[in-house]
């Protein structure tokens, strides 16, 4: 007992010795990059606008939020934006980066995929580097994107990844879980009406996991992070205004048609390849319709 006392008391003096005391700023970072395919391109946009409001609606004023979708999910754009963050974040703040699209790794390199030229991982730890906020928190989505860890290791950088390597290459399901994790009280596990990057992870790490088991697929990514103690002290939501859409019954509604609507899309995904193309188009148009119809009604 005497052991475990010890334990419990270092670990408690450790996480107060962290950066967590100090009072700042919290920036956010959101990208979401080249879809490749016109169905890629809708999905990753919604995500990262969905993100957006989700984060300006379920905050405090103290962040600064800026988000990169489109044309604008430019090499030249993430870089101004993150060269902005190394200009304008201070030691005390935060700052939160989110990748949302695909990526690859040749087995050196990994990329993110942009409108143009791609961001490497070399390039993207020397534009962190540079900012000078001791808490930094990386939450890459894509594909590919566990190949980017060892660029990105850096005191005071915590970083989550969809895939454990560089090796997993199929689209990931991990950032729609993710993003749905901003809106779900079911992601505040403490309930305290925060949801922390740690909740954010499990919720979104336990959601991809059964979605491969409910569909008897072999899953394709195992997502993973590094340090979850220090990804517990990073604040993503804060309850209030973010919750309402999930305690108004019509918009619960709205909510889990959206969610039906998206697990339909990622099942034809699978099917792609034993369907004659002009079908396959024509089902994934339907739905992305349906999707951006329904997500209208949810922002209502």
């Amino acid at each position: 007992m005497g052991g475990r006392l010890v334990k419990k008391l270092l670990a408690t003096v450790l996480l107060a010795a962290m950066p967590t005391a100090l009072h700042g700023a919290t920036f956010f970072l959101t990208v979401a990059g080249l879809g490749g395919e016109p169905d890629y391109e809708q999905r990753f946009a919604l995500l990262a606008a969905d993100t957006d409001k989700l984060l300006k609606t379920g905050g405090a004023t103290d962040r600064i939020i800026t988000t990169l979708k489109g044309a604008d999910a430019t090499k030249a754009k993430m870089t101004a934006a993150l060269a902005k963050l190394a200009s304008d974040a201070k030691t005390p703040d935060v700052v939160v980066l989110m990748m949302i699209g695909h990526g690859t790794f040749d087995g050196t390199e990994y990329k993110f995929n942009l409108v143009g030229p791609d961001i490497s991982g070399t390039e993207l730890a020397a534009l962190l580097n540079k900012i000078p906020a001791a808490r930094q928190l990386v939450v890459d989505m894509t594909s590919a994107s566990g190949g980017i860890l060892p660029a990105l290791k850096h005191d005071g950088r915590t970083v989550i990844t969809a895939t454990k390597s560089g090796s997993e290459k199929n689209a990931t399901l991990f950032g729609r879980y993710w993003v749905e994790a901003l809106r779900d009280p079911a992601a505040d596990t403490d309930k305290n009406e925060v949801v922390t990057a740690l909740e954010a992870y499990k919720y979104a790490q336990t959601k991809t996991t059964a979605f491969f088991t409910d569909q008897k697929r072999l899953a394709t990514e195992h997502s993973q992070l590094e340090d979850p103690q220090r990804a517990n002290a990073f604040t993503l939501i804060r309850y209030g205004s973010a919750a309402a859409v999930v305690n108004d019954p019509a918009k619960r509604t709205l909510v889990s048609k959206k969610e039906d609507i998206e697990n339909r899309i990622d099942n034809l995904k699978y099917q792609k390849d034993l369907m004659a193309p002009e079908d396959y188009r024509k089902q994934m148009n339907a739905l992305l319709l349906d999707l951006a119809r329904t997500q209208s009604e949810i922002d209502k």
